[in-house]
């Protein structure tokens, strides 16, 4: 699959790259040509046109890949697929901005601030949960690590991301999607 390349759902606005804005939240797709699991339908996103901003998916990857190097895992690769079920998902969240799951197919990390959070910010604040990670007994001790374990797990090969602003409080809501996911009970991150 293409690295964070960019299309539009309607035919006729195929070849539209422009970012658009939705009543004063920005939308960040990433969608491939192929076909492309979404558990879930993109509701209010028909005739509408998509950004994927090339810099923002290498940040989302640089960040993750950094922290898996550092414990020997594999680096993940941007997969559009995934991306777009992110993006269905956060603009299902930008209209109450809760910090909520969506319970799907795909391993999962959100985040959200009221800042515009970039993906660096975002993937840090998961990361920063490694201090809280004891390898020896496999849990967290003194904090949430969950997140973090989820960036470095060893069998999760690729991951989408995508960022909304929310409608309700102006509050900017990430999330990252990771196949396959990781978090088993019982099992070791790497």
């Amino acid at each position: 699959m293409a690295f964070c390349q960019m299309e539009s759902l309607d035919e006729e606005l195929k070849e539209t790259r422009q970012i658009t804005r939705f009543e004063n939240w920005s939308v960040i797709l990433s969608i491939s040509k192929l076909a492309f699991p979404l558990h879930r339908p993109v509701k209010s996103l028909s005739k509408a046109s998509y950004h994927i901003d090339p810099p923002a998916c290498q940040d989302f990857l640089d960040v993750h890949n950094k922290a898996r190097a550092e414990v020997g895992v594999a680096p993940l690769k941007w997969n559009d697929a995934v991306a777009a079920y992110a993006q269905n998902y956060a603009v299902e969240r930008a209209e109450d901005c809760k910090l909520q799951h969506s319970d799907g197919a795909y391993g999962e990390n959100i985040a959200e601030a009221s800042w515009d959070l970039s993906p660096i910010e975002a993937v840090k604040m998961w990361v920063d949960e490694k201090p809280f990670f004891d390898y020896s007994s496999n849990k967290c001790n003194g904090g949430d690590c969950l997140h973090y374990t989820q960036v470095v797990w060893r069998n999760s090969v690729s991951v989408g991301c995508a960022k909304v602003q929310c409608r309700n409080n102006q509050w900017y809501f990430v999330t990252c999607n990771y196949d396959p996911p990781g978090n088993f009970i019982g099992e070791r991150p790497y």
